[in-house]
């Protein structure tokens, strides 16, 4: 510097940064969903991955239908009253349909009430919040040689599958009319379309939850895709939670026996039959009460009021979103380090299957399935249905501490808080001063962690020379050493009871200076 006769100030920074905590109980849910039964304009759209947070944002997805898997997961989730939830809706009715042909019907009496043609959600360009290019739906006399014109003769409701004559139709009242077209179905999303692609910009499917910490600041932690129980779409949503440090739930199918289940863990073609500390197996599914939309059950009364028949019957829902609910859930109310187990499951009437339940007894399904490294349910008397197990699927073939899913979740969640704190100090010249300030903010955030219960005493961030040759430094390379523990969860607690009969020596009145030296004893 040029010279100078004075006086001169260097501030130097040398306090650490906060480093912030990752949020762990953000679900991501990959699935179907009816949003032509959502308010017109109002959903998202096909493989964009939304936040929901809100019932009233969960809406955007439609309303419980029956064969759509996002809000049923969605109804699970917030019964558990559990947080934030990444939704990728996959379903596509241009594609995700089945067509009916000359199906015949009888026009209406008059001009005003409709007649239902059988089911909803028919595939056309008056389908909300979807971009069709032409109806689907034909309407020709009973011989098929007239084909009767859409707004001309006819206006079609294609959300709820109704048919209006109008006035000045050529349609005759109570025409016999043969219709054909398509509609939205569900169980036309297969694996290939859960999974999704890669291709360019466009990320659909499992695929899309790779983009949204780029455009919501955060990653999905619980993973789920319900309702797909195969080894495809298992092993895609375990390679993503190894992308972005998560957990995948995966289930059983619907009534599977406690032998199978178990015997599945060595079956080739299963998704069971994977072993990862990112991976749990949920056993059974369990029964609910289906209050969902009955698809083909719209009736029109006589004097033309459109009705919705409801399902109101038990049936079995996969198992992962009620786990991935009440981790969340704990995650909320305890902390992230809390393992998911004997939390309890609110809103389920039970397993589908029968399952011998004890905490006390080790030849019980319960603690047969735990040990085979599969996540199930308990229940006790006055204890209520709950999660039941410690383990991710990496149990029993490994047996070391992030087998236990909490471990491997809280090692996450610092890892990556670590990672997003430290986005400050790249490229910084690396000077004394970089090295404390690292080490300022990482064991600050350590010693937050084990006043919390996260983490054990005695877990910090170090910097060793021996880690840091000067060779390595001069590349730019810079290494610490983190050593943490979290606290393993309590699986087996164990009372040693021994049999003292010297206490027996304790039996008798305790004789006072001023008590009746003649005391009897009572008999009984």
């Amino acid at each position: 510097m040029a010279f100078f006769h004075g006086i001169t100030v260097t501030e130097v920074t040398s306090n650490g940064v906060t480093v912030q905590v990752v949020n762990s109980a953000v679900i991501g849910l990959i699935g179907s969903a009816p949003q032509w039964l959502a308010p017109v304009g109002s959903g998202p759209g096909i493989n964009k991955p939304t936040l929901v947070a809100t019932p009233s944002q969960a809406s955007v997805f439609g309303q419980l239908v029956q064969g759509y898997t996002i809000p049923y997961a969605l109804d699970a989730i917030q019964d558990q009253g559990a947080g934030a939830v990444i939704v990728v809706d996959v379903f596509n009715p241009n594609t995700h349909q089945t067509t009916f042909t000359s199906e015949t019907i009888t026009a209406p009496a008059s001009v005003g009430p409709p007649v239902s043609l059988g089911h909803m959600g028919l595939v056309g360009p008056g389908l909300p919040n979807y971009t069709i290019a032409e109806s689907t739906v034909v309407v020709k006399n009973a011989a098929g040689s007239t084909t009767y014109v859409e707004g001309t003769d006819y206006t079609i409701d294609y959300v709820n599958g109704l048919l209006y004559t109008k006035a000045g139709t050529t349609i005759t009242a109570s025409e016999a009319l043969k219709v054909s077209g398509a509609y939205c179905d569900p169980s036309k999303v297969v694996a290939t379309d859960i999974v999704g692609t890669v291709s360019g910009s466009t990320y659909t499917g499992i695929q899309a939850l790779q983009g949204t910490f780029q455009t919501m600041g955060l990653f999905a932690k619980l993973l789920i895709t319900p309702g797909f129980t195969d080894e495809v779409t298992s092993a895609a949503l375990l390679a993503m939670a190894n992308k972005i440090r998560a957990i995948a739930f995966t289930d059983a199918p619907a009534q599977t026996p406690v032998a199978t289940a178990i015997a599945n863990r060595g079956t080739s073609g299963n998704a069971f039959n994977q072993a990862s500390d990112r991976l749990v197996l949920c056993y059974p599914q369990l029964l609910i009460t289906d209050l969902g939309i009955v698809p083909t059950g719209v009736t029109v009364s006589p004097q033309g009021v459109v009705g919705y028949t409801y399902a109101n019957a038990t049936v079995e829902s996969p198992k992962s979103q009620w786990d991935a609910g009440a981790t969340a859930a704990k995650d909320l109310s305890n902390g992230f380090w809390f393992s998911p187990s004997n939390t309890p499951i609110v809103g389920v009437l039970g397993p589908d299957m029968n399952i011998y339940m004890s905490a006390f007894d080790p030849n019980s399904d319960t603690n047969n399935l735990n040990a085979a490294g599969i996540v199930t349910i308990f229940n006790a008397f006055g204890t209520g249905y709950r999660v039941w197990g410690n383990r991710a699927s990496s149990f029993p073939g490994s047996s070391g501490p992030t087998t236990f899913i909490c471990i491997r979740r809280t090692l996450d969640v610092i890892e990556q808080s670590i990672q997003y704190a430290s986005l400050q100090f790249a490229d910084q010249p690396i000077t004394n001063g970089l090295i404390n300030s690292i080490l300022t903010s990482v064991n600050a955030f350590l010693r937050s962690l084990v006043q919390k219960g996260a983490l054990v005493a005695g877990s910090s961030v170090s910097y060793n020379p021996a880690d840091n040759p000067s060779t390595s430094l001069a590349n730019g390379q810079i290494v610490f050493r983190v050593n943490v523990m979290p606290p393993p969860p309590a699986e087996q607690i164990i009372y040693n009871f021994a049999v003292d009969t010297s206490l027996l020596s304790n039996l008798g009145p305790t004789v006072s200076s001023n008590s009746n030296a003649n005391q009897v004893l009572p008999t009984a």
